[in-house]
């Protein structure tokens, strides 16, 4: 399975806000704190901005580890 940064940046993305809101959100079984929401505030910030700016430094980071650009 060949991947492209752009799949890479919402699996990251999806990924990340799954696990805040697991371990920020009191109903569930393995919340640690609420500050763990400033994770997920995080990176929908960062998604929003990106999509006016086109700047993601994941995206920076999976090109120079030589993940290869592509359409979805």
């Amino acid at each position: 399975m060949n991947l492209t940064v752009n799949q890479f940046v919402r699996i990251f993305a999806g990924a990340f806000v799954l696990i805040s809101l697991a371990l920020g959100v009191e109903a569930s079984p393995l919340f640690v704190s609420k500050h763990f929401l400033w994770l997920t505030a995080f990176v929908g910030v960062n998604l929003f901005q990106s999509g006016f700016t086109r700047f993601c430094p994941l995206e920076n980071l999976l090109r120079k580890f030589g993940v290869r650009d592509g359409a979805c």
